[in-house]
């Protein structure tokens, strides 16, 4: 093994140490899900990928009725396929979840086969790293951010929320960001902002829900090594979780049901920012000119503005 090999598996190990307390671990073991989730119905969106395709395999493994939204529908249809295989009770429902009519016809399909929904896990979402400059003329790249990780939550929970009232309870997870709890970076308006707006929408809705036993956790995701990070190449080297780590803290979410899961230092940081506000974002003003797009975001406005020709 040469300096360089010897680099990366020191550097993974490393990893392995400071991940838990950068972005929190689960604790939550599968005999515990398994008695939160067995015979129950749990409802993930985004669930042919990443996150929600390592959280719908844990879920099914300890005996959840897993019922998978997902835009993918081959892949959606071969997870599906793969979870049944190894003794999972796995159902697919292709779904586009900016599309309100869709969701509609979507849930009362799934409570029209299944009853009633115990677990809601809002994981879909869309990511963005793109200037502000690159976005001068694509309003677009804010419309598909809004529609798919605000609108798209908001549709698919309310259209779910008659059914859990009249059930007498249930629980909603809402995969957040971490970034929603630090300063504001460039690059990241779309992504965060639409991430931010569901974020406040689903706390206000947790409050006037708790009194019909619906209860509510946001779990402030740090970094996951997934497709929507792939484009950011910058990333590459960066520590982060992988999908079933991250299905470990949505876990630990559907089992103690706590309002928010975070990483232990991000309460902290966050009381911090408050009194140092103006000095931080000033600089990250001052730091923005000598960064710039990732070749990926670059590429997609080019392709874009080509096509518009």
């Amino acid at each position: 093994m040469g300096l360089g090999g010897v680099f990366k598996a020191v550097r993974r190990r490393v990893d392995r140490l400071r991940i838990p307390f950068m972005y929190g671990s689960g604790k939550a073991t599968d005999a515990e899900l398994a008695q939160v989730v067995r015979g129950r119905v749990v409802v993930i969106s985004g669930a042919s990928y990443g996150i929600g395709e390592a959280t719908a395999r844990r879920v099914a493994r300890c005996g959840g009725i897993v019922v998978m939204l997902a835009r993918s529908v081959d892949r959606l249809a071969e997870v599906t396929a793969e979870i049944r295989a190894d003794g999972g009770d796995a159902h697919a429902y292709p779904l586009d979840l900016t599309d309100p009519v869709a969701v509609e016809k979507a849930v009362a399909t799934i409570l029209g086969e299944h009853g009633h929904v115990d677990v809601l896990v809002n994981n879909a979402g869309k990511s963005i790293r793109r200037s502000i400059t690159l976005s001068e003329r694509r309003l677009k790249d804010f419309e598909r951010t809004i529609k798919i990780n605000y609108l798209g939550p908001v549709s698919l929970t309310l259209a779910l929320l008659p059914s859990m009232r009249e059930h007498g309870g249930g629980h909603v997870v809402n995969v957040a960001t971490w970034s929603l709890r630090l300063p504001p970076a460039p690059f990241w308006a779309a992504y965060s902002a639409s991430k931010g707006a569901f974020d406040l929408w689903f706390r206000t809705f947790g409050q006037e829900v708790r009194s019909a036993g619906i209860t509510t956790t946001s779990v402030y995701m740090g970094l996951v090594r997934t497709r929507m990070t792939a484009p950011s190449d910058f990333l590459d080297d960066f520590p982060c979780l992988s999908p079933a780590q991250a299905a470990g803290l949505l876990g630990d979410a559907i089992v103690y049901r706590k309002p928010r899961i975070e990483a232990p230092w991000l309460g902290p940081a966050a009381m911090l920012y408050n009194p140092a506000r103006t000095l931080v974002e000033r600089r990250a003003a001052a730091k923005y000119p000598f960064q710039e797009d990732t070749p990926s975001s670059k590429a997609a406005v080019r392709r874009s503005e080509q096509r518009a020709a």
